[in-house]
């Protein structure tokens, strides 16, 4: 009978882990039918969004859209040629701020902190709640940083690679810590026997073991930011019709054009903005095509 019960208490667990179950009863069914629905609902109207959004900038997609810049007196040839250098700029600046700064955090976080210092248990609580914060939020924080730096005047590189940094950096942490804690225990004791530090085993072993988890979380975290507009109004980010030339420079970036443009009654902006909503998609989709690629890649199994 035990035997017989423990059999039965393992399959009972097995169907429990692999999400199969055989219940049929009329409120499983509901709930199921409310899920897929929800899920079928939620891609179609997706769908028809990009649908509708590439059949209206579809004559826009043109050589002028990325050769030109944003034009007032001829919109049937504006182009965004500055929003995508400067979203280019603020990306690369923006991985340079919180890339090394959220890694380093991590590490520390999770391979040397105390776990049952109150001030440890403090930050915790918050990396959690600051994931959720609104980015408008983290855009007046840049702000204010910028101020107590000293700069005159906003809308250039740095503030708006400070206001995004800031706003991907509790995503780089909290993606670095998992990443790092997925990396078995016995690869560190195994470094620690043979000599090594506890910092020659993280830089050596531990790091490079979760470059995976660490590159896809980072690529992902980018990719949220390029789409982000809020921040950057914060920090005085406008529309320019000239590229950046150094981290002082004054930058636009795509989503602040598409904002200004798809705020104009002229049909030919709003052909000319849904031409870019296009573009930033497929620079989105990119990004997250290069983090499956590594995931797929250099994904171990431990």
């Amino acid at each position: 009978m035990s035997v017989a019960a423990s059999t039965a208490s393992e399959v009972t667990l097995a169907t429990i882990a692999s999400g199969r179950t055989r219940d049929r009863d009329i409120k499983s069914l509901l709930f199921l039918g409310a899920l897929w629905f929800s899920l079928f609902f939620g891609i179609m109207v997706l769908l028809a969004l990009i649908i509708d959004t590439a059949i209206a900038g579809a004559p826009r997609l043109d050589g002028n859209l990325f050769t030109r810049f944003e034009s007032t007196l001829f919109p049937e040839r504006t182009g965004f040629k500055a929003g995508i250098v400067g979203s280019l700029w603020l990306m690369a600046t923006t991985a340079l701020l919180a890339i090394p700064l959220g890694i380093a955090a991590a590490l520390h976080l999770e391979e040397f902190a105390d776990g049952t210092r109150w001030y440890n248990k403090l930050i915790e609580v918050n990396l959690q709640n600051l994931a959720a914060v609104p980015s408008i939020i983290y855009g007046m924080l840049a702000g204010a940083i910028m101020s107590f730096l000293g700069f005159a005047f906003g809308g250039i590189v740095i503030g708006g690679a400070i206001a995004l940094a800031l706003l991907i950096l509790p995503v780089v942490i909290i993606t670095t810590r998992e990443a790092v804690r997925a990396v078995p225990q016995d690869i560190r004791q195994a470094s620690l026997a043979l000599g090594a530090t506890p910092w020659q085993t993280t830089w050596r072993q531990t790091l490079p073991s979760a470059v995976p988890g660490i590159a896809t979380g980072t690529i992902l975290g980018l990719s949220r930011a390029i789409g982000e507009a809020a921040p950057l109004i914060l920090v005085g980010i406008a529309t320019v019709r000239f590229l950046p030339t150094g981290l002082d420079s004054k930058v636009t970036a795509l989503p602040i054009q598409i904002f200004n443009l798809s705020s104009n009654s002229q049909e030919a902006f709003q052909t000319a903005a849904s031409a870019a909503i296009i573009v930033l998609l497929v620079m989105v989709l990119a990004m997250n095509a290069v983090a499956i690629i590594i995931r797929n890649k250099f994904q171990k199994s431990w």
